[in-house]
């Protein structure tokens, strides 16, 4: 995990006040359907992260997962637990933890992250916030 993105993991853990953090990195599964959403990581557990996590069963939770767990995950044909290196947040947890009750796992899906927000009463980014590809 790169020390930027550890960092920011380690500010949002060490928050004094509860906080709907957008995601900061994106883990899956190449092989199979799991992933995880992580806010941040446990200062005083630095192996501890928080986020939406789902073990590919479609049943999404927020919880805890143990990055060294991640780490030592060997699946099918060898390859193991991945990070997305084009995931870019665009909404606090709570709207990827709603999109991902609506469509029944964790999705980008820009129309069910909308329908989320609004659900929720959260306002959708602008499209200047969006990536260049739209999402």
């Amino acid at each position: 995990m790169p020390d930027d993105i550890r960092a920011k993991l380690l500010t949002n853990g060490a928050a004094e006040v509860e906080t709907d953090h957008v995601p900061v990195v994106k883990f899956f599964n190449p092989t199979g359907a799991a992933t995880w959403l992580i806010t941040e990581m446990m200062p005083d557990e630095p192996d501890i992260l928080f986020g939406l996590c789902d073990l590919g069963m479609r049943c999404p939770e927020l919880g805890y997962a143990s990055l060294s767990e991640l780490q030592s995950v060997t699946g099918r044909l060898g390859l193991g637990i991945e990070r997305d290196l084009n995931f870019a947040a665009r909404y606090p947890l709570s709207v990827y933890a709603e999109a991902a009750r609506i469509a029944g796992g964790i999705t980008e899906s820009e129309d069910v992250l909308a329908q989320a927000a609004a659900a929720l009463g959260r306002p959708s980014p602008s499209h200047s916030e969006l990536p260049p590809n739209g999402g």
